[in-house]
This record gives structure tokens, sequence and C-alpha cells, in this order.
């Protein structure tokens, strides 16, 4: 009898000895996923069989293109058995493309990703300045590509400054170590005021050149405020700093011719400028002779004093019309004057002033009698009011030998027993002001009261 154990033990050992130690297994790619461990989970299968298959992380890490459902792919590795679930699974060491290169496989898998999120837009691509002057080169300081570039350079543009940053341009960590050059510019260009960035190397095998292929630096090279060129030196392929950057040179040659006018271009176009401009200012010139002629030759500057004159005489014929205009109104105004002075002698106005004095005299005799009738009526009208509110006057009465009480604490008189009660103090008021303080002890209605005697 056989443990468990025992059972998965044995399967081991025959798999170990009847299977060679690795092996090279050809399938599709199905189920794949990768655990919170970063271990790859998945299977290879063909037209009728799946191998359940996994691949640690140290192992994962290392390839170059990502693995996908349905991807044909060559793995190589070992068949073992997995004692805790007895299942036997294919642990695979490394993987590569199935017809493709894994390198070929991993540069369509990253243009595609980053085609898709629009880094290779021309809308993004900055124009390069026509005319730049502070330069940097992101490249190895011991190959050959800064010298290619520094001569293209000096060459047509010998005003042009060049600043070197060197960085590996293969090997382990280069794309990370350009990306942080790119960005470390970017983050000082304040005080480097750089046009223009060139980043690129010589030429070389596809794994040479991988470093511009990668995904941090493609990321920098988009972020990029200062304008990048691309230099990567090869003529056929092209990698995807090329593709990412703001314009591309197939080598450091070429990137220098791209960056930098020719001198002699500049010059030739300088020269041209000038003779259209002194051309121009030759015909201005001239048009402004002629012009000047033209001037010279007026009456203006021939007989210089003839516009004063003229000038001169139309104001003398102005102030002629002017004093001849005056006259008229005065002797019009005069003549007026005249004929009101003798229409006035003719209406008498000594007799017309006297009688519209004594008009207005007796005017003014009638209204002052108006007015004392007037007075006298009101005075009287007022008097006989007056009496009639002396009459009507409560305290009038008191003459008379009445008297008024008022409640003390309310102050309001006393016309009823209901005004007042038992221990309330009151006052009563005589003729001349004199006042009578008293208290109530009892009321009584003698009406009432005879009323209940009589029944």
């Amino acid at each position: 009898m056989y443990t468990v154990s025992q059972v998965n033990a044995l399967i081991k050992a025959a798999l170990e000895q009847m299977l060679p130690p690795r092996m090279v297994v050809s399938g599709e790619i199905t189920n794949w996923g990768v655990g919170a461990s970063g271990h790859a989970y998945f299977g290879l299968k063909d037209e009728s069989s799946l191998l359940p298959c996994v691949m640690w992380k140290s192992r994962f890490d290392k390839v170059k293109f990502e693995p996908e459902n349905g991807a044909a792919v060559l793995a190589t590795g070992n068949i073992d058995v997995y004692a805790t679930h007895g299942k036997y699974q294919f642990y695979v060491e490394s993987m590569k493309p199935a017809g493709l290169g894994t390198l070929q496989m991993a540069f369509q898998q990253m243009v595609r990703k980053l085609q898709a999120e629009g880094l290779f837009d021309e809308k993004y691509k900055k124009p390069l300045p026509p005319y730049p002057e502070r330069i940097a080169v992101l490249t190895s300081e011991t190959g050959a590509a800064i010298s290619d570039i520094s001569n293209s350079i000096f060459n047509r543009w010998p005003c042009a400054r060049l600043f070197l940053y060197p960085v590996a341009v293969q090997g382990v960590g280069a794309a990370e170590e350009i990306a942080a050059a790119v960005r470390d510019v970017n983050r000082r260009n304040k005080h480097l005021s750089l046009d223009l960035l060139i980043v690129g190397r010589g030429g070389g095998s596809l794994e040479d050149l991988w470093a511009f292929n990668e995904e941090v630096l493609a990321r920098a090279i988009f972020d990029s405020a200062i304008p990048v060129i691309s230099a990567v030196g090869h003529e056929i392929d092209t990698t995807i700093a090329d593709l990412v950057a703001d314009a591309r040179a197939s080598t450091p040659t070429k990137a220098g011719v791209a960056a930098v006018p020719d001198i002699g271009e500049v010059m030739g176009r300088l020269l041209q400028f000038e003779k259209r401009l002194s051309s121009k200012a030759q015909w201005r010139f001239e048009l402004c002779e002629q012009s000047l002629r033209t001037i010279l030759a007026s009456s203006v500057f021939r007989k210089p004093l003839l516009f004063v004159h003229n000038t001169e005489q139309g104001i003398d014929e102005l102030e002629t019309r002017l004093a001849d205009s005056v006259k008229g109104l005065l002797e019009k105004a005069g003549a007026q004057i005249h004929r009101s002075y003798y229409a006035i002698l003719r209406i008498e106005p000594h007799r017309l002033l006297g009688n519209k004095a004594l008009a207005v005299s007796n005017l003014s005799n009638r209204v002052e009698a108006a007015i004392r009738a007037a007075i006298n009526s009101r005075q009287m009208q007022l008097t006989a009011r007056a009496n009639r509110l002396e009459g009507l006057n409560p305290k009038t009465a008191l003459l008379r030998g009445y008297s008024i009480t008022t409640n003390k604490a309310t102050g309001r008189l006393v016309a009823t027993l209901e005004d007042v009660q038992t221990g309330d103090l009151m006052i009563t008021e005589l003729s001349g002001e004199n006042l009578i303080e008293s208290q109530v002890t009892k009321k009584q209605n003698r009406r009432n009261a005879s009323g209940r005697q009589k029944g």
C-alpha cells in the first residue's frame, strides 16, 4: 500500500528518469495570468492537448516582449511534478515568439501601445528653432556620434554652442539613464537656455540600439519642453525614439544637418535681402528726390512772399468789409432810436403816468378797506367761538358750586360707581384750583336701595 505522497514521489522520479532535463516546447499561450507575486501562470496548447506552465518572476522579468493569449511561442524549461496538487507542470526558464524575433515582437507591441496613446501624433511635435544657438547632445562621450554631430553642426553653423551630456547608449539601464538626462536638462533649462536637444548614438544591431526602443525614454522625449531630434545611427530600421521625437535623423551627421541651417545659405539669403533692401531704398530715395524737385519748382518756393502778400490783402479786404458793416449797423440803430424817441413824445408819457398813479392809489385804498373789513369779521367770529368754548369748559361750572372728582389711581373722572372701588383715593377739584383728597369707604346706589325698600 502507498500513500498519496509516495505515489506523487514515484511519478516525479519516473518523469525525471524518462524526460530530458531541458526541452523546448512550441505552442500557443492560453489562460495567461500574472499573480501578485509576479509569477506567470498559463498553458501551452496545440490542436489536441494542453500543457500547464509556470514561469517564476525572476525568469519572467527577463522576457522582452509582452506575452498574451493566442501568441505562438517557443518555451524552454523542464517538466516536474507539483506534488501538493498531484499534477505535472512545465517550468519555463525562457520564452521567445515563434517565427518572429523577441525584440521585434516587443518593438511592435510597444509601437501599438504608444500609438494608441497618441505619442506619435504630428499635432504634438514641436517645430525646430530656425537658428538655434545653444544645443545639447545626449550621447556617449567616447563614441563617434559626438564627433559626427559636432563636425556637421560647426561646418554648417559655426556660431552654435554645443553642450555634451554624456550618457550610456546601450546595455542594462541605458534607457533609464538617457530618460533621466532628458528630464534633468528640461528641469534646468531656465538656466541653461537650450534651444534644441539631440539624442542618439552610432549604428549597431537591434540589441545594441534597444535602449532607444524602451518606453521610459519614449515618454521622456514626449514630455520634453525642448524640441528633440532623434539621431540613432541606422538607415533602415526605425526606433521608437525616432517615432516620438519632434524630428528624426537617420545618422548623427544628418542630425547636425537637420539641427542647424547652412551658414552659406543664410549668408546668401542675407545678401539677397541686402540687395532688395538697397534697391528698394534707392527707389524710395529717387521718388523722394523727385517729389522734392516738384515741391521746389512750385510757386511757393519761387515766390515765397506771394502767399503772405495775398493773405495780407485778404485781411485788408475783410477789415474794410467789417468796418462798413459796423458803420451800417450803427446808422440803422441810430435811426431806430430817433424814431422811437419821437413816438414816445407823441403819446405824452407824463400824463399817462399820472393817470396810472391815480388808478394805483384808488386800488390801494380799496384793498386796504377790504382787508380791514375782513379782519373785523374774523375777529367777531373768533370772539363768538371763544365764548362758546368757554361755556363748554367743565371748569366753568366750578364757579357755580360744582366740583370734579377723579380716581387718583386711574386718573379717570368718577361718573359711576364702577369708576371706583372701596378704598380708592379720589381727588375732588373745586373752584380756584382747590383740591380735596378723600378715600372711598362705602359705595351705595340710592335708587336701587329705595326700590328694594319699596318692595
